[in-house]
């Protein structure tokens, strides 16, 4: 049987042909036993390592993306540059001078000011939400280093990442606003490990950047029962992190050409850039493997209908840079579609479309080539992804494959995002998923046009 299988892979699917349900089977089977996707990940993550955007690693980083996606095939392979201001990091420490003296550990969020090489040391000033520092009233925290604590749980779609990650994102601004010389907030995870947890941060302007830094979730839980105790806290902070200037960063683009350009494009992806804690494994080597593999089994088995435009984003991670940069080189070509992976490497659990009422037959052939999988079709309207957002945003359709984030945020954006917490099998459930979804989307007869996006 599994002979058969493999034979109808390789079987050419005729061009404007939409694939039989059994060609598209074969094609998913076969892909549980893709070996690609690890290839790449683990590649690019022993090869390259960090590549924080718009640094010289993120640039190793394209050029090794150009060699390695020509070497398998693909056609129309570049690099699309865009500037970008650049952010890096200097030291960081942290610690408890006042009343029960010792370290903390802590990272700076991505755009953090600098305490000086001196360091800066001020009381702290603890808010239990974001709200509770909202609330103060502006200039009441001068000289002092405000801390704002909070609780992430884990959850299978990630939907606690959106309001939890308000404290990181938007916390710092707020707390220069009330004229702290300093922040510190709790990691946005779920881990209950001693490793801190980046990511960006945003200074609107006219507001002067502060020292910004994340605390372990233990050593915020450490922190929070010191001031418990009643008694003043002193807290000194040691963060040198500097904006360099304006340098370049990338997108590397891709194609598997289809035979219909009329038909549009299906835009497919993940980030290349990573934080410079870890490796970057599962965010986002992962998903360019998983992308990268699963476009190139479509490729192996016959020209597509609509062409598969393959892009690993540059600077996602310091604000989706790439993501506005390709939508604005782009927003004259004809796009069907736009999917991302940037969740992991975790095992697909759901889909979700968002197509025009003339394709819902495409919703319905997923439904059938997921189910094997153990994908369940969610009810939402598709669209999600930081780099494919801007394209979504002008009316391209979308489609969504969820992987499980009960473990992501355990270790998203730190140290510990490293090659060895990635399962092998689950990747390959991910390229299988994502090779059935091409099969369907890539060869699909109905027109894709134009949605309207819900508000």
């Amino acid at each position: 049987m599994r002979r058969l299988l493999l034979a109808a892979l390789f079987l050419p699917l005729p061009a404007l042909a939409q694939p039989t349900t059994a060609q598209v089977a074969a094609l998913r089977d076969a892909a549980l036993g893709d070996t690609l996707a690890w290839d790449i990940t683990e590649g690019l993550t022993t090869e390259i390592g960090p590549r924080l955007a718009g640094t010289p690693d993120e640039a190793r980083a394209r050029v090794w993306a150009v060699a390695r996606l020509k070497a398998l095939g693909f056609s129309n392979v570049r690099i699309e540059p865009f500037p970008m201001p650049v952010w890096v990091r200097g030291e960081e420490k942290a610690a408890i001078l006042a009343p029960f003296p010792q370290p903390l550990a802590i990272t700076a969020l991505g755009n953090s000011g600098s305490t000086g090489n001196d360091g800066l040391i001020g009381e702290v000033a603890f808010f239990p939400t974001l709200d509770d520092l909202k609330a103060a009233p502006d200039g009441s925290l001068k000289g002092r280093i405000a801390f704002v604590s909070h609780a992430m749980a884990a959850t299978q779609d990630g939907s606690a990442y959106g309001p939890a990650g308000q404290v990181r994102r938007a916390g710092p601004a707020i707390a220069a606003q009330k004229g702290a010389a300093a922040i510190v907030i709790r990691s946005i995870g779920t881990d209950r490990h001693r490793v801190p947890h980046t990511g960006s941060t945003v200074f609107p302007a006219g507001t002067t950047a502060i020292p910004a830094g994340a605390l372990s979730v233990p050593d915020a839980e450490q922190l929070e029962r010191v001031l418990k105790r009643g008694q003043p806290v002193r807290l000194k902070l040691l963060l040198t992190p500097s904006q360099t200037g304006t340098r370049e960063s990338g997108n590397v683009i891709a194609e598997v050409p289809g035979s219909d350009p009329s038909a549009g494009i299906v835009l497919i992806g993940g980030h290349l850039d990573s934080w410079d804690l870890g490796t970057g494994a599962i965010d986002d080597a992962a998903g360019l493997g998983i992308t990268t593999a699963a476009a190139r089994r479509i490729m192996a088995a016959g020209q597509p209908r609509r062409t598969i435009r393959l892009v690993w984003f540059g600077a996602e991670e310091v604000g989706g840079v790439g993501g506005r940069a390709y939508a604005e080189a782009h927003k004259g070509d004809i796009h069907a579609t736009a999917s991302e992976s940037d969740f992991g490497a975790d095992r697909v659990w759901q889909f979700d479309v968002g197509l025009p009422a003339e394709a819902a037959a495409v919703g319905d052939r997923l439904a059938t080539a997921l189910a094997p999988l153990g994908i369940t079709r969610g009810n939402k309207f598709a669209g999600d992804g930081t780099d494919i957002g801007p394209t979504l945003a002008l009316g391209v359709a979308g489609v969504d494959l969820s992987q499980s984030g009960l473990r992501y945020f355990d270790l998203h954006h730190t140290a510990d995002d490293t090659l060895d917490k990635i399962d092998p099998a689950q990747l390959q459930q991910n390229v299988a998923a994502w090779t059935a979804m091409l099969a369907v989307v890539a060869h699909a007869p109905e027109p894709i046009g134009r949605v309207v996006r819900p508000r």
